[in-house]
């Protein structure tokens, strides 16, 4: 019966969402940001592995079927936007150089790092897009000769890093106009840094919903640039 539970395409859905149930619930019941329902739900599904000995591809069998909502999860992020459009017309200039120098700040560490620890060019373009959205991220990361699987990994734990974080470093700098803090969340921790943004306020989330999608083209264009630099 055991095995037959966990090798049914049911049991992935359902340790996907009990963990971010749980995470969702020890949030609201600690109001700590390292309880992020996502990070929650990573370590509850490797603790379920781990003890139980379930290989990921049994896992992933029903696991796969909640990746497909991650699109339409994404372009509904553009509803906050539409509804701020006046605000974001009125601060188009900053919008523009704010993302603009959210993506360069990215590339340029990435850079810097793989400089430092000596990285292979393989390496080096992998991280390269740890700041966009998975489905950009991928195509970015394959079409440069990186490792998508790592890619991948790199992009979500960028994007729980920043969002547990993000009220520190806002409070740290003194960050506090709903525009630029929108702008920071989205351009650094894509649609899990905007998820904190919504939170906040419906103008830092318009502008984190602006920021993921603006960014990722930009990363497009500008990884493929700064990939020739190593």
């Amino acid at each position: 019966m055991k095995s037959i539970f966990f090798n049914s395409v049911y049991f992935g859905i359902l340790a996907s969402i009990s963990g971010y149930a749980l995470g969702i619930f020890l949030k609201k019941k600690f109001k700590w940001g390292i309880f992020n329902p996502l990070l929650v739900s990573i370590i509850f599904v490797i603790v379920i592995l781990l003890v139980f000995h379930i290989d990921f591809k049994s896992y992933n069998e029903g696991a796969k079927y909640l990746s497909f909502l991650l699109t339409p999860a994404t372009v509904c992020l553009a509803i906050p936007l539409y509804q701020q459009l006046d605000m974001l017309k009125k601060n188009v200039v900053a919008v523009v150089i704010g993302i603009s120098t959210g993506v360069l700040s990215s590339l340029c560490s990435i850079l810097a790092m793989s400089v430092i620890f000596n990285l292979s060019h393989q390496q080096y373009v992998t991280l390269l897009p740890k700041s966009i959205t998975t489905a950009i991220g991928i195509g970015v990361s394959g079409e440069l000769g990186g490792i998508t699987t790592i890619t991948v990994a790199v992009i979500i734990l960028t994007g729980v890093f920043g969002n547990i974080i993000a009220e520190f470093v806002l409070k740290l700098f003194r960050i506090k106009h709903p525009i630029a803090v929108g702008l920071a969340l989205g351009t650094a921790s894509h649609a899990i840094g905007t998820s904190k943004a919504l939170e906040m306020g419906e103008i830092e989330g318009a502008m984190g919903s602006l920021s993921i999608a603006v960014s990722g083209l930009m990363t497009v264009v500008g990884a493929s640039v700064f990939a020739n630099f190593r």
